[in-house]
């Protein structure tokens, strides 16, 4: 006998504006995929949105993101969850899984200003906001002579900081900005090979409890293979390197025909030190744990904190 399809369908999300477009995105393909089912948002507050007055290595990760969502789904208070994917450890807790992972949107990072076109149009001494210490290792990488300065809060609240004049120009990802509406404060994208984004920027993932059978089959109806081969890719690679937000690493994955193309990064907060490598494979996790390897032969260790073997 078959498990009956549920009716509704409750689906966790945070409560910014950016997290529920995204958790709204995800339930309109829901209808679409499955006529008939109802599906409403479960608008929640994490530790992630409200400390803002540190970094998020500062706290414990972007992991804070996740945490009362999975309560929620282990409490039976909802079903599912929406995640920007890069914002998912790269364990999940135990009972949890990711049925389905979204077509990509935009990879890159965006260069925002109100005054300047580029990164290296800024002058000598400008002040550039992100919290992020990837971003911030290229940065110092490519521009030596800028001033970083921390930078929390969601995308509106960032914008609206950099308008005040706290800042020359922010570094926000294109995707957020794009499905709020606001690719008009993109004045030039961040590319590879000289910039990589963060492992999985751009994807939208669901989580569910792993013991959710019907549950899982129903979400999985969404999931885009090549999305998740290129982002299964790149968190192989994260995961071998022990990555988190507390270090800055950076991956991309593109399909070459049938194999992958995967280019990874390590570098310095601090100094704008750096290590990159790059490699191709068919299967995602070998190819990630591969550029991983390379990277750590390159130097990588210690700008991990990985101490080397006595």
């Amino acid at each position: 006998m078959t498990t009956p399809r549920p009716h509704l369908l409750r689906i966790a999300t945070r409560k910014s504006p950016l997290a529920l477009w995204q958790s709204e995105h995800v339930a309109d393909a829901l209808r679409a995929a499955h006529p008939g089912l109802e599906v409403t948002l479960v608008p929640m507050s994490t530790r992630g949105d409200e400390v803002l007055d540190r970094s998020l290595s500062a706290i414990g990760g972007k992991g804070l993101f996740l945490k009362e969502l999975e309560v929620a789904m282990l409490r039976g208070e909802a079903d599912c969850a929406v995640h920007s994917l890069k914002d998912v450890p790269m364990e999940l807790e135990p009972g949890f899984m990711l049925p389905a992972i979204l077509p990509r949107a935009e990879h890159a990072d965006g260069f925002v200003s109100n005054r300047f076109e580029t990164l290296d149009a800024l002058p000598a001494g400008a002040v550039v906001g992100t919290s992020s210490l990837r971003r911030q290792a290229q940065v110092r990488a490519l521009r030596p002579d800028l001033v970083l300065r921390d930078l929390r809060g969601n995308v509106n609240t960032r914008l609206a900081k950099l308008d005040a004049g706290e800042y020359d120009a922010i570094i926000l990802a294109c995707a957020g900005l794009e499905r709020l509406g606001l690719e008009a404060r993109i004045r030039s994208r961040l590319t590879a090979p000289q910039w990589l984004p963060a492992p999985a920027q751009g994807a939208i993932a669901i989580e569910c409890r792993d013991d959710a059978g019907d549950m899982a089959a129903l979400l999985a109806a969404l999931d885009h293979a090549p999305t998740r081969r290129c982002v299964e890719a790149e968190r192989a690679m994260n995961r071998a390197l022990h990555g988190s937000c507390h270090v800055p690493v950076a991956a991309l994955a593109s399909e070459r025909g049938d194999a992958l193309f995967l280019q990874g990064m390590v570098g310095s907060a601090s100094d704008g030190r750096a290590v990159r490598a790059e490699g191709e494979g068919a299967d995602p996790e070998s190819l990630g744990r591969r550029v991983a390897e390379q990277l750590l032969e390159q130097g990588a260790g210690p700008l991990l904190g990985i101490e080397p073997p006595a």
